[in-house]
Formats: C-alpha cells, structure tokens, sequence
C-alpha cells in the first residue's frame, strides 16, 4: 500500500509526462492560491454513511480540479460535537476560521511578519443542483450561527454539464439513448420526459433552463416539477400524455441527499412512469463545485467553468 508520502517500496514510480512545447501544448493546471479559503461543501439532508460517500467523491474530484485546494465537508443536519462523525456546518466553518487565525499566531511567534488576513475565510458551496429556498435559508443560518468569515457561492445549476448528466443516468436506466448520432434505438426509450426537482416554483423554474438543454439532447419534451408541491408531478404528466407523449420517464434533477426519503416513488406512482437514478457523485460536480468556489473569488479555472 501507498504511504501519505508516496507509494510502498517495490512499487514503480508514476514520472511526470515531458512539458509539451509550442503551440499545442497543454495548458498547465490552475493551483489553488497560497492561504486561499477552504471550500466547504454544504450537504443537505439526514447525513448518512451514503451522503458522506457522495460529499467525498464529489471532493476528491474537485482537488484533482484544483490542486492545492483545501476542502471540508459540513451537514445542515450534523452534530456540533467536537470530532463528530458528521460534523455541522457551522462547526466545520468555525473550525476553519480557528485554524486561519492559529496559523497566523505560529507565523508571528516564529518571528515572522504575517499581512492582515483578506478574504473569506471560507468559500460554502451548496450541494443543490437548483435553487432550493429552505435549504439555502438554513445553509445562510449556519454561515451566521459560526465564526467564520464566509461567502456563499451558488448553486451548482443550472448548466450544460447538469443536462449531461441527466442524460447519462436516463441512458444507464434504459430511458433514452446514449448518443442520438448512433443508429439504433431503445425499445424502453422515453418520448417524454418529468425533470424531477425539489425546492418549490423557483427550483421548477431553474430546472426548466436544463431542461430545455436536455430536450435539445434528446429531441423530445422535458417538463419540470415539483416533488414537494402536490399534484406537480401528476399535472406534468399528465400536460405531456395530452400532448402526445406516450412513453413518460422521471429524471431526478437531485444530487441526491435534499431529497426526502420516499419522494420519487411516490412521484412515479402519481406519473405512472419508470425513472433514472438521481445524479449522484456524476464527475461534472466536482467540476461545478470548484466553479462556484472560483467564481466567488474570482479565480478563473476554464476547465472547471465548461
């Protein structure tokens, strides 16, 4: 096995590719700025050995984007103990701000001369593909109930890389098909497809702008609704079998943890439809969420932006 240093004796060696030279080489990767604020990720719901796995994989994506990027994870249902399993938000931001300000005290101790801090001292990034109002409320009490200086980024939609998503997960689920350029079809394919949120009218109206990409990708109707709104769901389907669509599918525009347990069964029962599987650790989030995080302190990463 691997060490915290580098790998076990005997194993070979990973030697960095030669630089590329002249006009078609590579561009090298952005590094996170020296002393820059941590990216906490905000993650909604019950936390759970599942939600955890989901936060860290979304994470680890988000370093290899951003070398050098310092990322935590905080729970808007977590516990403030010290060394929680599942820590709060609060607690993981508080903790940050304690960190920044230790640090700064060795530095002068050791005789250095260390600037005034700037900045956040953490950037919180939600773990929403959409607006979610609740949520979002809950995510700025935690931001206030800490002792962090923090700036909250948005949400991590709508976006192209979310409509690909949706399509990859409709695909694996035998919905749709994977590429339209290949000729052949899916005999369970959809004609028409309920773009699942959660979060009320403004998370229905910023899903319909992925929907629209994800129509354009699979060149048939996409109609947003409500999961938590009664009725939403059943009047999308049924505003879609009246329009000609006779084969519905539910894509889930969900990372998966906002949503309440039992909310997309009951939804598919209402529309009579089979569905995808929510978005989950899909790679485009770690990307998305480095997006936000560079976004809010104006660092411009172009791999993470497209």
């Amino acid at each position: 096995m691997s060490s915290p240093t580098g790998p076990a004796n005997g194993l070979p060696v990973r030697m960095p590719r030669p630089r590329q030279t002249g006009r078609h080489r590579r561009p090298e990767p952005a590094v996170a700025p020296e002393g820059a604020p941590a990216l906490v990720l905000a993650v909604p719901g019950a936390p759970s050995a599942a939600s955890r796995g989901l936060a860290e994989e979304i994470i680890s994506i988000g370093r290899s984007e951003l070398p050098g990027l310092d990322a935590r994870i905080g729970y808007l249902e977590g516990d403030d103990a010290e060394r929680a399993e599942f820590p709060s938000l609060s607690g993981v931001l508080t903790a940050v701000a304690n960190e920044r300000t230790a640090r700064a005290e060795f530095a002068r101790a050791a005789g250095h001369e260390v600037p005034a801090p700037t900045g956040p001292d953490a950037v919180v990034v939600p773990l929403l593909a959409g607006p979610d109002g609740d949520l979002l409320r809950r995510v700025r009490q935690a931001l206030m109930d800490s002792a962090a200086a923090a700036e909250l980024a948005d949400v991590l939609g709508p976006h192209p890389l979310l409509a690909e998503g949706l399509h990859v997960r409709l695909s694996e689920a035998g919905l749709a098909r994977a590429d339209r350029a290949r000729l052949f079809t899916v005999a369970t394919a959809a004609d028409g497809i309920i773009l699942a949120t959660t979060g009320g009218e403004e998370a229905v109206q910023a899903a319909g702008i992925t929907g629209m990409l994800l129509a354009a990708r699979l060149a048939v109707p996409v109609i947003a609704a409500a999961l938590d709104q009664e009725g939403s769901v059943a009047a999308v389907a049924a505003e879609l079998r009246g329009s000609g669509s006779a084969q519905l599918a539910l894509a889930p525009y969900l990372i998966g943890p906002e949503a309440a347990e039992g909310l997309l069964d009951t939804a598919c029962k209402e529309a009579d439809c089979a569905a995808a599987e929510v978005l989950g650790a899909y790679p485009a989030l770690g990307k998305l969420a480095v997006a936000q995080y560079s976004a809010a302190l104006g660092i411009t990463l172009g791999a993470a932006a497209h």
